[in-house]
């Protein structure tokens, strides 16, 4: 069996330097759990959502985690944090091999606009390859409302989606359906940790290959080891979910063409949604007469 063991970690981040509760963080689960294999955090879990907190990569906190990284010969992905880059900010997350390097880093390609201003989309779509287990892919939080970003990442292999989120409002029991539709569309394991305490309300998941969910948390602190079995992966895409649809297979198979991705394609529909901006306060309806 192609077995992966992944540990993520729901945790009470601060506004502020989360670093050595960080590192706390990953003694428990290697001192409880000293089989996983790589551990991953929530959305810009280091130092929360201050632009002040924003650093260069390679920087200072990244080394850190680096060095975390090597000392347990584990594969981490911290969550993400804020990346100055000349005039720019992006929502960053690294990926680090148990040699404590770093051997890529996906920039969140969708801002969560209009609230995350300030923040440059990313423009690559990021996978990475563990020897001798498979193909991840990695999105950032409001990513997944795209469902070509998810898919985008399984026609360049993926067959594990890693999605670290930062999540506090009554949304997140959509973003748990999505989660599980990208999973079941996709035919992949998708890993959605959220961060708890003040910047998060918690519910990650763990869904596997069929849209099964292997673990939904609540919105306390906790450890999620989840053993993956990538061979789980294959055997959908080759028989079909629940031994039905065969999703990926028809989408490469069937030749209808669509217009949103036509080059110069013009939306009535989408010129009418007009800018994108903070909704208003709504005005008090009228009393009538």
């Amino acid at each position: 069996m192609n077995n992966f063991a992944i540990a993520g970690i729901q945790f009470n981040a601060i506004n502020g330097d989360n670093l050595d509760q960080m590192t706390k963080q990953v003694d428990q689960v290697m001192k409880r759990y000293p089989w996983v294999q790589m551990i991953m955090f929530g959305e810009l879990c280091a130092f929360g959502t201050s632009f002040n907190s924003a650093q260069p990569m390679p920087g200072t906190a990244e080394n850190h985690f680096c060095g975390i990284a090597k000392n347990y010969n584990i594969w981490l992905i911290p969550g993400s944090m804020y990346e100055i880059n000349g005039d720019k900010i992006y929502n960053t997350a690294p990926v680090i091999n148990p040699q404590g390097v770093v051997v890529t880093r996906h920039r969140k390609l969708y801002p969560f606009e209009p609230y995350e201003n300030g923040v440059e989309g990313g423009q690559q779509h990021t996978v990475f390859d563990i020897p001798d287990v498979g193909r991840f892919g990695v999105s950032i939080c409001y990513d997944m409302w795209f469902p070509e970003t998810v898919r985008a990442l399984v026609y360049l292999g993926a067959e594990v989606i890693l999605h670290p989120t930062l999540t506090n409002t009554l949304d997140r029991d959509l973003e748990l359906s999505i989660a599980r539709s990208s999973a079941i569309t996709n035919q992949c394991y998708f890993i959605d940790i959220n961060s708890s305490g003040s910047l998060g309300n918690g519910k990650s998941i763990v869904v596997g290959p069929e849209g099964e969910v292997i673990h939904q948390s609540d919105r306390n602190e906790e450890q999620i080891p989840v053993v993956l079995d990538l061979e789980r992966v294959a055997f959908s895409r080759d028989n079909g979910v629940l031994g039905l649809g065969q999703p990926l297979k028809s989408f490469r198979d069937h030749k209808v063409s669509y217009p949103q991705y036509k080059t110069g394609a013009i939306s009535d529909t989408f010129d009418r949604l007009g800018s994108l901006k903070k909704p208003e306060r709504m005005q008090q309806a009228k009393k009538r007469a």
